[in-house]
């Protein structure tokens, strides 16, 4: 007995194939990200793989078969993923990265010695720092800290990815967020 398939059903054979060999690269992709250590770096690896796999293309949802829901690890096919260009983005030093946690894949430096340009206060009383380098840090906890322009002070990595602002003659600190 021979079978006959027609062009739409060569279409679809081929998806599948194509839907099966995608699903062993995605597996073998989460596996990759799983082997990662550092956490940050594991969930940046699975936001990428999870974005890799939005940008799918809509030819490939019309040619895929409707049976059934696909399970998690087979959400595309490889093929279908439509390519991004990459634009280089201009070197930045450290310092330019320091405290952009998420929008970076790691810190370079965990202290940073800055010159406050001026300080201001919101309603409730939280500081908002501008310094000399151009960076803005905003203070994101209640406690109170004294400091003014002119001064040097330092921001340091804290736990879970937060930041400390505090000077060297005093053992206060304060957690702080960048803005800028």
């Amino acid at each position: 007995m021979r079978l006959r398939f027609s062009p739409m059903g060569w279409v679809s054979l081929a998806t599948v194939l194509c839907t099966f060999q995608a699903s062993a690269d995605i597996e073998q992709q989460l596996a990759a990200c799983a082997g990662k250590s550092d956490k940050l770096d594991r969930l940046v690896c699975y936001d990428n793989l999870a974005q890799s796999v939005k940008q799918v293309s809509p030819v490939a949802h019309i040619a895929a078969p409707v049976s059934k829901p696909a399970p998690v690890s087979s959400q595309a096919p490889a093929a279908a993923v439509v390519a991004t260009p990459v634009v280089a983005a201009a070197p930045q030093s450290a310092e330019d990265k320091f405290g952009k946690v998420y929008k970076e894949e790691k810190e370079e430096i965990d202290k940073l010695y800055l010159t406050v340009k001026s300080v201001s206060k919101d309603p409730r009383g939280t500081l908002k720092i501008s310094f000399e380098n151009g960076q803005v840090w905003k203070q994101n906890d209640s406690r109170r800290f004294k400091v003014k322009a002119g001064e040097t002070v330092y921001i340091e990595t804290g736990a879970l990815g937060s930041f400390l602002l505090g000077r060297d003659d005093s053992n206060s600190t304060i957690r702080v967020k960048r803005l800028d």
